[in-house]
């Protein structure tokens, strides 16, 4: 018996959406060119004008554009990379955890690492004023980064030698419930870690961001090395070449490359804050 075809459904919701998604876009694109082709007119105020630009470029005009293209083209499901909030390809998610998030947090902190702050404007503005001065700031915050369509949990950083340019950090994300890795394995959370080098403009969107250092595989065996060093509870298993090894950009347009590896790191044995006062 044969099945009649399904006609395609169409939806004016989505398509006013798209035109508004769009027009945004173009329009964040026409303002950024006047506000450049002003700057040639007017002297020495065209300093300003060209700040003007260089924010309206970086900040509204690329990432509009990035959103666009990346909903267009980047799949919206899992493939072992975070996405910014621009939609571009992040850090690649090098760390799985079974536990709870309370287990993870007493075992990180064991571990020598502190808890970043949130990103609000008053961390913000002290991360600038601690990168330029450098002051150190010990639980300075990490920029968002999405997996699952939300932004990490929480993240944990350990600063280099009080300078707040260089940090190791470690991203953390609560898996679904019923989710399970690609070939059937299941854990608890997810996480990405990296080693921030220094402070730059991002290859993509001009913004001002940390640089990372291209080996995600030293800071991930780095993240796993001080955990395990802290609790002999704790146990780690590996999932070899659970993604194919490559050579790629993250989000900011720093070079990454990894062996694609997956730990598996067991916290469940340690004990909680609440456990621990019984």
């Amino acid at each position: 018996m044969s099945r009649a075809p399904r006609r395609r459904s169409f939806s004016i919701g989505v398509a006013v959406d798209w035109f508004f998604f769009v027009f945004a876009g173009l329009a964040s694109v026409w303002l950024a060119y006047l506000s450049l082709t002003e700057t040639f007119r007017v002297g020495w105020w065209g300093i300003l004008f060209a700040i003007a630009f260089w924010v309206l470029l970086a900040y509204l005009v690329l990432p509009r554009l990035h959103r666009i293209l990346t909903t267009v083209y980047v799949p919206d499901y899992f493939i072992g990379r975070t996405r910014t909030s621009d939609g571009l390809l992040g850090d690649p998610v090098n760390i799985a955890v079974l536990g709870t998030g309370d287990q993870i947090e007493r075992a990180m902190r064991a571990a020598g690492w502190t808890r970043a702050d949130p990103v609000t404007f008053a961390s913000s503005w002290r991360i600038i004023t601690s990168t330029i001065t450098r002051r150190s700031y010990h639980n300075a915050p990490v920029s968002p980064l999405f997996l699952f369509g939300r932004q990490q949990d929480f993240a944990y950083q350990q600063e280099v030698d009080g300078n707040p340019a260089q940090r190791h950090h470690v991203r953390f994300w609560h898996c679904p419930d019923g989710w399970l890795l690609p070939g059937g394995r299941r854990v608890d959370w997810l996480a990405a870690g990296t080693f921030d080098t220094s402070v730059g403009l991002s290859l993509f969107t001009l913004q001002v961001t940390h640089r990372i250092d291209a080996d995600t595989d030293i800071e991930r065996d780095h993240v796993v090395a001080t955990l395990t060093a802290s609790d002999t509870e704790i146990t780690v298993d590996v999932i070899e070449d659970f993604a194919t090894g490559y050579h790629s950009r993250n989000g900011g347009g720093d070079s990454i490359r990894t062996d694609g590896d997956l730990p598996i790191v067991d916290v469940r044995r340690v004990a909680t804050a609440k456990e621990v006062a019984r």
